[in-house]
């Protein structure tokens, strides 16, 4: 079966670093673009960064741009989403998802991706 299980969250002051994980089971990795999405309590998913199946083109949303950053490892099977100079704001359940395709590039929208892990929560304090 098709897996998607998220690691690394966790509660981190503000200003501080965090590295989630992604290990992904069941499919042919390099065949799905990835993409991290986040949602907090009251409001609606969220997209974080996406990554093209070749992890040769990525893309952010502005609220995270310049802080975060999206990579892959066809080895592990495993996408990661590198968090820096967290703020309170930044605070939501984050989830992996994958979307197969037969083209490159990235999509931002969450009804595009088929397949989700179940989320790992992050969580930022002042």
């Amino acid at each position: 079966q098709v897996r998607l299980v998220e690691s690394g969250g966790g509660s981190v002051e503000a200003g501080g670093s965090l590295r989630l994980s992604c290990v992904v089971s069941g499919l042919t990795f390099s065949q799905y673009r990835m993409a991290w999405f986040r949602q907090a309590p009251g409001k609606d998913r969220e997209f974080v960064a996406a990554i093209s199946k070749s992890g040769d083109a990525t893309g952010y949303s502005n609220s995270v741009k310049g802080r975060f950053t999206i990579s892959r490892d066809r080895g592990k099977s495993t996408v990661y989403l590198e968090m820096n100079s967290l703020k309170p704001e930044d605070t939501a359940l984050y989830y992996c998802a994958a979307d197969y395709t037969l083209v490159g590039g990235i999509q931002t929208a969450p009804n595009v991706y088929k397949y989700w892990g179940l989320g790992t929560q992050v969580t930022v304090f002042s």
